[in-house]
């Protein structure tokens, strides 16, 4: 028998996810974590990236998220996310579109910018494209 963990994905906005997981991956302050059922219980904050829920060994969710916290308790993962947007549903037009005006106002050098909320969106844009990117390579 497989064990599994009850795994709880939302941001301010609404429950993305809810459902056994077999394992999940995320992003955290200090580098990428796996979690499994019985991980010690433990509280992170989160990076902008990746947040990928396994179910069993053929069935994966991936879900983009901006940043939050990752709270691992000893039967529940509960990912509070400022943002999360399953992987299927990022708009790359629109990732493109955020990616090219942050570098453009990042590249504005006559002050009239706030240099640290454009590296910001920049972040953002690129971690978006990359989760979209991840999800291409594993063919879903």
């Amino acid at each position: 028998m497989t064990m599994t963990i009850h795994v709880d994905i939302v941001s301010a906005e609404q429950e993305i996810f809810s459902g056994l997981a077999e394992m999940l991956f995320a992003p955290a302050e200090m580098g990428e974590v796996g979690i499994a059922p019985r991980h010690a219980q433990m509280i992170t904050r989160l990076n902008p990236g990746e947040v990928r829920v396994n179910i069993n060994s053929s069935e994966s969710h991936s879900f983009y998220v901006s940043g939050g916290l990752l709270e691992v308790q000893p039967h529940l993962v509960t990912v509070l996310a400022d943002t999360a947007i399953r992987a299927k549903d990022i708009d790359e037009a629109a990732a493109l579109q955020a990616k090219a005006k942050a570098e453009e106002a990042m590249a504005d050098k006559s002050g009239k910018i706030d240099y640290a909320t454009a590296q910001a969106q920049l972040a953002e844009a690129i971690m978006q494209l990359k989760t979209l990117d991840r999800l291409r390579k594993r063919g879903k």
